[in-house]
């Protein structure tokens, strides 16, 4: 007697995800490395920023913006122009140049997380009275 079509054991084709995995991988990791990159951004020297789960995208409009003027203010309440310890003073005179150069220029204030709100809101004053009315207080975004 023959066997027949019917009783031959049937073999399972199997599909190895192993190598498929490992180019996922290795993608998943390029990206991951060039979006770190890329996300650096400008940053004052010494300055911790607080951080918040939802941030403000940015708009079409924002592209066309001049370069914005990057102020910031240590935990031991130093304002930095620059990446540059400057007097008050200094300020005055860096923002009013600035303000010149491009009337419609953004100034990013970076401080410190651990700084008090009344700190803050004397270099903000500050900002104000020389005309800054463009102000983004600059916090870190996860």
């Amino acid at each position: 007697m023959g066997y027949s079509q019917r009783n031959r054991p049937v073999s399972m084709t199997e599909v190895n995800l192993i190598p498929m995995m490992d180019v996922l991988m290795a993608v998943l990791t390029f990206f991951i490395v060039i979006s770190m990159t890329l996300s650096t951004g400008q940053n004052v020297i010494g300055v911790n920023l607080p951080r918040t789960d939802d941030g403000a995208k940015p708009s079409a409009q924002d592209a066309k913006a001049p370069e914005p003027l990057m102020v910031g203010m240590n935990k031991q309440g130093q304002i930095i122009l620059q990446n540059k310890p400057v007097e008050p003073s200094q300020l005055d005179t860096q923002l009013q140049a600035y303000f010149q150069k491009s009337p419609q220029g953004v100034v990013v204030f970076q401080a410190d997380k651990t700084l008090t709100y009344e700190k803050l809101a004397k270099v903000l004053g500050q900002i104000r009275e020389i005309g800054g009315d463009r102000v983004a207080l600059a916090v870190d975004v996860q």
